[in-house]
């Protein structure tokens, strides 16, 4: 049977990001070091192929720290950790690897920063999610506001409007994220922004290259975690700018033939958690399906890089 002819558009960047790639890299290097097991709490990334990859060498996931035997090596995950975790390992004398994104740790030093100074604090972001679990747990209970969406921006109240600063989320959506802090700053002029934007380059460069094909895509596919943040956003940005479906998916297997009915150019991209193989896992099955031409696009070009823990680059 004649395959049908299918155009396959590939995003770049895509797939790890520099943080991810530094996080799983402080996983393997640790069980190198002290041998399995080496606990993990939470997910170090937001991907169960990596999470399972990583289980099968060695390591261990666990929500909290109590879930860790005494003298067991712990790791804790990308997304950042609030204060106490850091205490409670230190109280009891654990061996702990900080895997946090520098660029999350970004944050945690300028809301530290904010608050020593005596400004209110809004975050950008939203609620329950790991990184901003994190975020607010550097300080204390109800020194920090949560503000989700342009609607919570246009009523929330602040103690000062003249002694305010906000951060963000690194993960959001680039142009809902704007649409809020032209809120707050329309309705606080003198709230203080960061110096340097908070949500990340790799998260800002997949949503560009989702941006510069979607208009020419009948369907995007967006690998990653349903609970990973930067993923679902790219699944969000491709319908705001004009492609007519989205979806996100872990593995190609998830894909239906129905699902790609009248779909003759197809988007694909993966989240910032998502390894490669599992884009060309589900180019693999499109091409056992289609007759599949495939074109790249690139719009940047990254060479970021982040340096691992001293205890184990030396």
């Amino acid at each position: 049977m004649e395959k049908r002819p299918l155009k396959i558009l590939l995003a770049g960047p895509r797939g790890f990001c520099a943080g991810v790639d530094r996080a799983i890299k402080i996983v393997e290097l640790a069980l190198e070091k002290h041998g399995a097991p080496v606990y993990v709490r939470h997910e170090i990334v937001h991907n169960r192929y990596v999470v399972e990859d990583l289980e099968s060498k060695g390591a261990v996931f666990v929500e909290e720290l109590e879930e860790v035997p005494e003298n067991a090596p712990v790791v804790f995950s990308a997304h950042g950790v609030p204060k106490s975790v850091f205490s409670e390992a230190e109280d009891r004398d654990m061996y702990y690897l900080d895997a946090t994104c520098p660029l999350v740790t970004k944050v945690h030093v300028d809301t530290a920063r904010h608050r020593k100074e005596g400004k209110d604090l809004i975050l950008i972001g939203h609620a329950g999610h790991p990184e901003v679990v994190g975020t607010m747990g550097q300080l204390s209970e109800g020194e920090m506001i949560l503000v989700e969406n342009a609607e919570h921006a246009e009523t929330v109240k602040v103690l000062d409007p003249d002694n305010l600063a906000f951060v963000t989320q690194t993960t959001l959506s680039v142009d809902d994220t704007a649409e809020i802090v032209s809120i707050l700053q329309k309705r606080f002029p003198n709230i203080e922004a960061p110096l340097k934007e908070d949500i990340c380059y790799a998260t800002t460069n997949r949503q560009a290259s989702v941006k510069a094909i979607a208009d020419e895509s009948d369907a995007l596919i967006v690998l990653g975690a349903p609970n990973s943040s930067n993923s679902n956003r790219l699944a969000e940005v491709a319908l705001t700018v004009g492609c007519p479906k989205s979806a996100l998916i872990q593995r190609a297997s998830e894909l239906g033939d129905d699902w790609l009915e009248g779909v003759l150019t197809l988007g694909i991209t993966a989240g910032a958690s998502a390894p490669e193989i599992l884009v060309q896992e589900l180019i693999d099955n499109l091409r056992d399906r289609y007759e599949v031409t495939l074109e790249e696009r690139n719009v940047i070009k990254e060479d970021v890089t982040f340096s691992l823990p001293r205890a184990l680059s030396a």
